[in-house]
């Protein structure tokens, strides 16, 4: 037969409701009561049906994570933290992948909201989505992580995106370099869209021109990075650095640069953002800027897990920003001049 709460009362010679206080981690019962409770669970051999309990408590100790591409090794990275301090404080997370798609985000959510998550965390929103909001509007709790949309008026954990991007560039100039070409993903997306800014502050700053034939912000393909890459070493004033919206898209332009033949740092600079586990590997030894991951993480889940037990909706939303740093490694170094045969080398290739 199936063992209930009550079952549990009857032997430890309390009531039902005592039980269920103590199955719910309620701080009201004494230890000693707690203590006994619990012996009579594991001497009748009872567990707790989740789904009974939910219907109570009306949770059901699951988050969700949408992530746009769960092999970009930040948000992997990212995922694993979440995921363990999660279940560290009783939940269990449900991840989902859009591969950045606005469509693929409405219908994750939807998937999400009918298993009746507690909350939802969202790394994959662009700039003007306007379904994320509305959910946010109905006191659901949500939080955007790394990604916030242009109306500001979301819970959200970002880095500070433009300070960074300034950080990187200030870097190369220091260096001695004036040639700095940038490589990112989509503008519609905040971190790509801020980077940008931040680029082209720094430039300013530094009074350094801003061209768009030293910029490539496209879809995310290794062969296109390349292929810009390659382009951009037959115009008459080519790059001496490279700077990279994430630390992916900087080992591609380093791998790139290598096909042309061109060594890192001796002749070409280049600095990546995020700080992903592999930057440090000895054979990378990638420049960086950190997004200090395990704390945007960790700030975004307990953001979260408060909305979610705070009864009360908050009447502001919580915006956390955190300041990059930046991590010199080994793929920057004082400008060089690219040896004239590169440039002959290049034009010639299709």
């Amino acid at each position: 037969m199936k063992v209930t709460e009550n079952d549990i009362a009857k032997m430890a010679g309390v009531s039902q409701t005592t039980v269920s206080r103590v199955l719910n981690d309620h701080p009201s019962v004494k230890d000693s009561t707690r203590q006994k409770v619990l012996s009579a669970i594991k001497e009748i051999g009872f567990t707790p049906d989740p789904i009974a309990r939910s219907m109570v408590t009306n949770r059901t100790g699951t988050i969700g994570l949408i992530v746009g591409d769960i092999s970009n090794p930040f948000y992997a990275e990212t995922a694993k933290i979440i995921i363990g301090i999660a279940r560290i404080n009783g939940y269990d997370v449900i991840l989902c992948d859009t591969d950045h798609d606005s469509d693929s985000l409405q219908k994750e959510i939807k998937m999400l909201l009918n298993r009746r998550v507690d909350g939802i965390m969202i790394a994959s929103v662009n700039r003007w989505d306007t379904y994320v909001s509305e959910l946010y509007k109905t006191g659901f709790p949500i939080i955007l992580f790394n990604r916030t949309t242009d109306d500001s008026k979301l819970h959200s954990v970002i880095l500070d995106n433009e300070r960074g991007a300034q950080i990187a560039v200030s870097h190369l100039v220091n260096l001695g370099h004036k040639r700095i070409s940038f490589i990112s993903g989509p503008s519609k997306y905040s971190t790509f869209y801020q980077r940008l800014e931040g680029y082209k502050l720094a430039l300013e700053k530094h009074y350094l021109p801003f061209t768009e034939e030293m910029v490539f912000h496209e879809n995310l393909s290794y062969k296109e990075i390349e292929k810009f890459v390659r382009n951009i070493f037959s115009i008459n004033d080519p790059p001496t650095s490279f700077f990279a919206s994430s630390d992916h898209m900087a080992i591609f332009v380093m791998n790139a640069v290598a096909r042309i033949g061109l060594k890192v740092p001796e002749e070409i600079s280049i600095i990546g953002f995020d700080d992903i586990d592999i930057s440090s590997n000895p054979y990378i030894n990638l420049t960086t800027i950190s997004q200090q991951k395990k704390k945007m993480a960790i700030s975004a889940l307990e953001i979260l897990l408060s909305l979610i037990e705070n009864e009360e909706p908050m009447k502001k939303p919580i915006q956390v920003t955190i300041a990059p740093e930046l991590i010199i490694r080994g793929t920057t170094a004082m400008k060089q001049s690219i040896p004239s045969h590169i440039n002959k080398t290049i034009i010639g290739v299709n």
